[in-house]
This record gives C-alpha cells, sequence and structure tokens, in this order.
C-alpha cells in the first residue's frame, strides 16, 4: 500500500496529506495503470495524445505490434496491422486520447514528441545510458540491464525502458525506445542533479574532481575540472593513503630505522614510547597526515623531509634525547667503523662486522642502557659470516681459537693475536714485509 502511494504521490495524483488532486481525478478517469495514465495526460498537453494512447496500448495489450524490443518496430507494426484485433484496439487508443485531451487543452504542434520521450513520461526512473559496450546500460534507478548486442537499440546512448525481467543486478530489456541527451534535459530539468566530485585515485593516491550532471544514477554529462585542495581533501588523501598501505608514502631508510628504534624502546620499556606501527599510524592518519596534504592534490607532492618532521614530532619532547641515548642508530667500534644498528632483525637488534674490528673490547655491545645486548654476526675480512654471538668476551674465551686457526689459512695477511682482548683493533692488513 506504501509503496503504491508513493506511486501516486510521484505522479501528482495525490497531494502530501494522501488527497486525491484534479491531476489524480484525470489519471483515474483513463481505464489505464496510473504511469501510462500520467503519461497520456501529459503528452496529450503537447499535442501527442494518440502516440501516447498507442504507445500505453502496446504496454498493456501483449502481442499487439508483435516482439520487438524497439517500441518504434512494434508502432510500425500496429499501425499496419489490419486484423480485427488491432483495428479494435487502435479504436480504444483514440478513445483514451480523446479522453486525455478533453482534461486539458492541447498545446504545441503534432510530432514534437518522440516515442521514447513519451515513453519516458511513464517511466523518468527507467531512462537508461549505455555502458559503452556489449548492450550493457544502467538505469536512473540504479538497476542494470542489457539489450541483445545485434540490436540496433544496443548503439544507442540513451534508452527509454518500459519492460524489463531478470534480477535487479542484470536484467534484460524487453520494451525500449531510443531519447536523446536534449529531451532528457528538456523533460526532466527539475530533476537533473548538478554534483562536484572529489574522488581520490587508488592507483596514483591523486585527487580527482569531476562535474556532473545525473538523472538518478545516470550520468548525464561529465567535465573533469582542477582540484582546490582544502581540509577535507587532505582528510580524503590521508585516508585513501591508510587504506592504500602507508608503504606508499615517501620513507626514507633512516626515518624507518628511526621507527624501528622507538618500537624497540616499546618492547623493551613498554607505552611510555609511543605505538608508531603501521596499524597505529594509519588509525590516526587525520591528526598527523592529514595537517601535511591540506595544499596537496597528490601524495607524490609530499617531501620526505615533510613526513620526517611529521613522523618524529610524534615521539614527545622528553623521549627524543633518550632515544639517540638508549637505541643509538650505529654501534661505533674501537676503530672508527660506525656498524647500524639493525632494529627488525628477528633475533633482536643486531651488527654486522669484522672480527678485527672489535679486538681489544672485553664488554660485548650493548643498549638501553647496558640491559640489551646487540646481536654480533662476526664477519671474515671478506665480510663473509663467521659467527654470532651475544656473549663477544666468552667468544674471545672460547670459540675463537677455532676461527683463529681457520682465518690464519684463508687470510694470513690479517692478524690473529693469541690474545684477541689485548690485541689494538684494526679495520687493515699487516704489510708486506711482516
Amino acid at each position: 500500500f506504501l509503496e503504491a502511494q508513493k506511486l501516486l504521490m510521484d505522479l501528482d495524483a495525490l497531494d502530501d496529506k494522501g488527497r486525491i488532486t484534479d491531476e489524480g481525478r484525470a489519471i483515474r478517469a483513463l481505464p489505464l495503470p496510473p504511469r501510462l495514465a500520467r503519461m497520456v495526460i501529459d503528452a496529450a498537453r503537447e499535442g501527442e495524445a494518440r502516440l501516447a494512447a498507442d504507445i500505453a496500448l502496446l504496454v498493456t495489450e501483449r502481442g499487439l505490434g508483435g516482439d520487438a524490443v524497439d517500441l518504434t518496430h512494434r508502432l510500425d507494426n500496429l499501425h499496419r496491422d489490419r486484423s480485427r484485433r488491432a483495428e479494435e484496439a487502435r479504436r480504444m487508443a483514440a478513445r483514451w486520447a480523446v479522453s486525455a485531451g478533453g482534461q486539458r487543452e492541447a498545446r504545441g504542434d503534432s510530432g514534437v514528441l518522440s516515442p521514447g520521450a513519451i515513453l519516458s513520461l511513464a517511466y523518468p526512473d527507467r531512462i537508461a545510458r549505455s555502458r559503452g559496450s556489449g548492450g550493457s546500460f544502467l538505469l536512473a534507478n540504479g538497476r542494470g540491464a542489457s539489450v541483445d548486442p545485434a540490436s540496433s537499440l544496443a548503439r544507442e546512448p540513451f534508452l527509454a525502458v518500459a519492460e524489463l525481467t531478470g534480477a535487479a543486478a542484470q536484467s534484460r530489456i524487453l520494451l525500449a525506445a531510443p531519447i536523446s541527451l536534449a529531451e532528457i534535459e528538456q523533460r526532466f530539468a527539475d530533476r537533473i542533479e548538478q554534483r562536484d566530485e572529489i574522488t581520490v585515485d587508488s592507483a596514483s593516491l591523486a585527487l580527482r574532481a569531476r562535474k556532473s550532471r545525473r538523472l538518478g544514477a545516470v550520468v548525464l554529462s561529465e567535465q573533469i575540472v582542477q582540484v582546490s585542495p582544502n581540509e577535507d581533501t587532505a582528510r580524503r588523501l590521508a585516508r585513501a593513503v591508510a587504506s592504500a598501505g602507508l608503504q606508499k608514502l615517501p620513507w626514507t631508510d633512516s626515518l624507518l630505522q628511526w621507527r624501528d628504534r622507538v618500537a624497540f624502546l616499546r618492547r623493551a620499556e613498554g607505552d611510555e614510547w609511543p605505538d608508531l606501527s603501521d596499524a597505529a599510524l594509519a588509525a590516526k592518519v587525520d591528526e598527523w597526515l592529514a595537517p601535511l596534504l591540506v595544499d596537496k592534490v597528490s601524495i607524490s607532492a609530499l617531501s620526505a623531509d615533510e613526513l620526517r618532521t611529521a613522523i618524529t614530532n610524534l615521539l614527545p619532547w622528553n623521549l627524543r634525547r633518550r632515544l639517540d641515548v638508549e637505541a643509538p642508530t650505529h654501534f661505533e667500534a674501537p676503530t672508527g667503523t660506525r656498524a647500524a644498528i639493525d632494529y627488525t632483525a628477528e633475533a633482536g637488534p643486531s651488527i654486522a662486522i669484522r672480527v678485527q674490528e672489535l679486538f681489544g673490547l672485553d664488554r660485548h655491545p650493548s643498549i638501553a642502557d647496558g640491559r640489551v645486548p646487540l646481536v654480533v654476526e662476526l664477519l671474515s675480512p671478506a665480510n663473509r659470516p663467521v659467527q654470532v654471538t651475544r656473549d663477544l668476551p666468552g667468544f674471545w674465551r672460547g670459540s675463537y681459537q677455532a676461527v683463529k686457526a681457520e682465518m690464519k689459512g684463508r687470510y694470513p695477511r690479517h692478524p690473529w693475536p693469541d690474545d684477541p682482548m689485548t690485541a689494538p683493533a684494526t679495520r687493515r692488513a699487516k704489510p708486506r714485509s711482516s
């Protein structure tokens, strides 16, 4: 009941209080479904009552005019048909036309409305636009529909559809007629919506702006325009980055390591250190990323320096000095070599360094005020892995002797002292004369 009442209100047959209007009385006077009665009455006002009545006849009387999908072909067949049924049907349609024309004075010249334009008066929600190929169309009500790709209708940009069958997602069109864009714009100017849309291209993470004119779900025209970035577009762009993945941002190796250092101290010392994981950052892009994008239309315009500033500002001032002290970027060997600390290693913060550069070191390298020993990957003079240890003094006292024996044979020009804890660290080979 409610759906039928809404339809009658849409047809101006009932007012907003559910009372019948003058239009409703005119519709009720015609022995047709409300949509078709409304169509015949509206067409009569422009001198096309008879054509509209013939169209209503074809929609309501199965078999008349044949079974062509194109309404214009059925109209031609109806007008040529000399059978008794067709003659009686045409007389009935003529009575409808006279009745509809009697309600209002007709105006305009005959022939101003095409069959498609007339059909659209009954079914404005079924105006359809081609999706580009294969006879596929999108209706104003959001429904998908198609015609046989071999049909001439498949090549039309717009259709007015009277009958469909099948599921809403992809129906089959049983009866329709071409309608021009100009006719749609003329007949439904009050229903056409002007819309400004800004979207984010998922591949390039760039803003795209379009002005469009729509009849329901059908886009009548569309124009790409320049984006004017603002706080709203910045939030959209930031959220698109969160969805696509923060790896799309211009991270540098040093900034990634900075985050890894903070994450290490959070694991080691607790929630005093902020959560800067991808998940945590993605959840708060409105707060830290969007402000960087207020004047930008693409992520490609964001610099690595801007990103570094925004990320490092997430660490409170009182923790910044502690970060450098407790989770340094490098370990400095006795030789002065600075070995980068890998905070993402599965075994824990790690360094890789040649054995000889640690000679003379009697304490194991550590971070976090000595609480966390580094995982040390000892390398040969050729930078090949020799051994991994968390106890350098224990290595000197133990398995170093076996390593020394092997290394002497492979690298005889390099020093391999008997007591590495008292020997000077070096990164050089012995002189040739030695």
